[in-house]
């Protein structure tokens, strides 16, 4: 038998047991390029989340509060185009911004625009962008976000791995903000990011 077939034991003592040794040798070294690409296995492990403020993307829902202003405080959606329609100065840009540059921007316009003097505004994510979970989990689709969310918490929300699924390892899309995107591969514990995309893969056997 080939060294190759070493990363097989089980199939290896499997053949042994029941298949003539020679024909065993030819199966279990059919194998081994299927054992060595195992799906989603050569992406590389995907980066941990920083610890630098979150930048808004798109389906993310915010509070804008103006003090003193009711009228020019509401819950906004960061729409496809990435901005927010706020009263009175129209479209703001918001995909990629921090709530901190979200808020300066917003009073920066409503002070030129004389609308306010010195407005005093306070923007927080009430909801954030959702996750969506594919392949082999009972219940592949879309799934609120929440903090402290991990790979294998999102796979319970999804209702489980069925028994086809890799279940050591999974890969995802993720779009930090911007129009750009990076995959990689995601252990059980590892934190999520609202907007990522979570593909559980099938094991070949």
């Amino acid at each position: 038998m080939t060294a190759g077939t070493s990363c097989l034991p089980h199939v290896s003592r499997m053949f042994a047991r029941r298949v003539h040794p020679s024909a065993a040798c030819v199966l279990a070294t059919l194998l081994v390029p299927l054992a060595g690409c195992a799906p989603g296995s050569s992406l590389p492990p995907l980066p941990r989340p920083s610890n630098t403020a979150y930048r808004l993307g798109v389906g993310d829902q915010l509070r804008v509060l103006t003090y003193n202003e009711l009228q020019l405080s509401n819950t906004f959606i960061v729409g496809d185009n990435g901005q927010i329609a706020f009263p009175l100065i129209g479209t703001i840009p918001a995909m990629g911004l921090t709530t901190s540059q979200l808020e300066t921007d917003i009073a920066s316009r409503l002070a030129s625009k004389g609308i306010l003097n010195h407005p005093s505004i306070s923007v927080e994510v009430t909801q954030y962008r959702p996750i969506f979970v594919l392949g082999e989990v009972s219940h592949p689709g879309q799934y609120p976000y929440m903090p402290g969310m991990t790979t294998l918490s999102a796979v319970a929300l999804a209702g489980g791995y069925t028994y086809r699924a890799v279940t050591g390892y999974a890969g995802a899309v993720r779009n930090n903000g911007t129009n750009e995107t990076v995959e990689g591969r995601l252990a059980r514990d590892s934190l999520l990011q609202p907007g990522d995309v979570i593909t559980i893969y099938e094991r070949y056997f």
